[in-house]
């Protein structure tokens, strides 16, 4: 579902939308409602200081392993949880490190619609598939 959303929205990079949507759908319905919040703003940070990083810093292993430093840092001043930071350090990863044909500011975003999407979709399978309470 979550593939065929990305790709009727004409995304460059669908598949990055199951994959999320696997990821998140390995929850529990208690959890992943909290769970898929702290993704969500994860995945906008990364985004945000990987479009950053290639935009404004000089490419290379340094100035990458800074962005990701202050993900982190930015994580633990917000008191974020710890998911939020995995999230976040593989959408910056994906934007920093992925070769650009495209503005960095759009494949950004793309990779935070791709996310979007597959949260909502497994948000959306938890809810029509219950797990059996033993």
């Amino acid at each position: 579902v979550s593939m065929a959303v990305a790709s009727g929205l004409g995304l460059p990079n669908p598949y990055w939308s199951p994959i999320t949507t696997i990821i998140v759908t390995q929850s529990t319905l208690v959890d992943s409602w909290p769970i898929s919040r702290r993704r969500l703003l994860g995945t906008a940070l990364g985004v945000l200081l990987g479009a950053a990083q290639v935009q404004w810093l000089p490419p290379g292993i340094l100035s990458y392993a800074a962005a990701l430093l202050l993900l982190g840092l930015i994580c633990g001043l917000l008191r974020l949880h710890q998911s939020a930071y995995r999230f976040g350090g593989i959408a910056l990863t994906i934007v920093s490190l992925v070769p650009h044909t495209t503005p960095v500011w759009g494949l950004a975003w793309f990779r935070f619609v791709d996310v979007s999407i597959g949260i909502l979709v497994s948000l959306a399978i938890t809810l029509v598939w219950r797990e059996r309470l033993r």
